[in-house]
């Protein structure tokens, strides 16, 4: 496995993170859209707290996938993509960061702004990022809200260019960023050997 990403494939670890986040994502996805409809008890503030530790954990991945991404550095562009598509994916990109460190940031605000304690799975307290307040608790649980629909919504952009690529163009793009040998890249695509 690469340390670094070398021009045609993505770093290992790069992969790695970039997997572990997406299944985060999916998991908070659903934890997020049905915890508020469970009865209360123990089960639903169980679940809040999972959502907490999960989105503290992604925070964590993201900021350390960023660095890794800094360090490793990013394969080169696909050979023919055109100019204004590998812009879209640059700005696809930053702005997957940003939203990646920016959402659990609102929701460790909210907490903040709601008076409840900060707990990652029950190991360790994390500090308030804020005092107790209603009107900043209602302004970062509607920022929550909406950077989560815009995060949903550039993931299933992100994965559908990804898929387009790999079905219609036939490139390397989503090939790159799985293990190498569980899809064939074109010939000119080939990844480097070692």
């Amino acid at each position: 496995m690469a340390l670094k990403s070398t021009r045609q494939q993505w770093s290992g670890i790069g992969k790695a993170l970039h997997w572990l986040v997406a299944a985060l994502i999916l998991v908070m996805a659903y934890l997020g859209l049905t915890m508020g409809d469970l009865p209360n008890g123990p089960d639903k503030i169980a679940t809040y707290a999972l959502h907490k530790s999960i989105g503290l954990s992604i925070l964590a991945l993201a900021a350390l996938r960023l660095g890794w991404r800094l360090y490793a550095g990013a394969p080169e562009e696909v050979p023919g993509t055109p100019r204004w598509q590998a812009r879209i994916a640059t700005v696809t990109h930053v702005a997957l960061y940003a939203l990646l460190l920016a959402l659990p940031l609102t929701g460790w605000l909210l907490n903040s702004a709601a008076g409840f304690p900060l707990q990652w799975f029950g190991l360790f307290n994390l500090p308030s990022l804020a005092a107790r307040d209603d009107a900043l608790h209602a302004l970062a649980v509607a920022s929550h809200e909406v950077l989560f629909w815009a995060l949903a919504v550039l993931v299933v952009m992100h994965a559908a260019a990804a898929l387009y690529h790999h079905l219609f163009l036939g490139d390397a793009t989503l090939a790159r960023m799985l293990p190498r040998g569980w899809l064939r890249a074109p010939a000119n695509d080939t990844p480097e050997t070692p």
